[in-house]
């Protein structure tokens, strides 16, 4: 959609997420499947113990340097 379209125009739907409720990790933690995910891989059993181990050697971080 062009940014020359006027507002009144476009759908309800196209709107945009505001800053203030964008983030990249869980309010309750970083887990092993959230690091898998955000890797976009699958889960499974090679997959959380990757994610185990980053997450013991990085903390929850590791989630921040996946994510844009």
């Amino acid at each position: 959609m062009s940014t020359s379209e006027p507002e009144s125009s476009r759908s309800p739907d196209d709107r945009c997420t505001p800053d203030a409720l964008l983030h990249s990790a869980p309010s309750a933690g970083v887990g092993p499947e959230d690091l898998v995910l955000a890797a976009g891989r699958d889960i499974t059993p090679a997959n959380l113990e990757w994610a185990r181990r980053k997450l013991d050697s990085e903390g929850p971080a590791a989630v921040e340097k996946l994510l844009p």
